[in-house]
């Protein structure tokens, strides 16, 4: 009979508990578009719906490799996120804040 995910995490030692959890999070924090709109719980019909626009458009932009920063915004902030552009260099990291007005017309994707 298979085990519960509860049961088995409760038999791991707490270290071994500590570094799954932090590869979970690892990986959710790196998820192409596709499967960040799944993790939210959304269809690509109700972020469609959101967007002002069509179920293909949505499958068309998690398919691109390159896309307007507009449309990447549009995209996020109809999951309810927000975009942030950072430059990171060996000496730090630099918030781009040249695209934050591109796209905040309310106009869709």
């Amino acid at each position: 009979m298979a085990k519960r995910f509860q049961e088995l995490r409760a038999g791991m030692a707490p270290e071994r508990q500590k570094r799954a959890h932090e590869r979970a999070q690892e990986m959710l924090a790196e998820l192409p578009l596709r499967e960040l709109r799944q993790a939210r719980h959304l269809t690509q019909e109700a972020l469609a719906r959101v967007l002002r626009s069509n179920q293909a458009l949505v499958s068309k932009l998690e398919r691109r490799a390159d896309m307007y920063v507009s449309s990447l915004r549009s995209y996020i902030e109809a999951m309810g996120g927000e975009l942030e552009i950072i430059a990171r260099f060996p000496d730090g990291a630099v918030r781009i804040r040249q695209f934050e007005e591109i796209g905040r017309d309310g106009s869709p994707v």
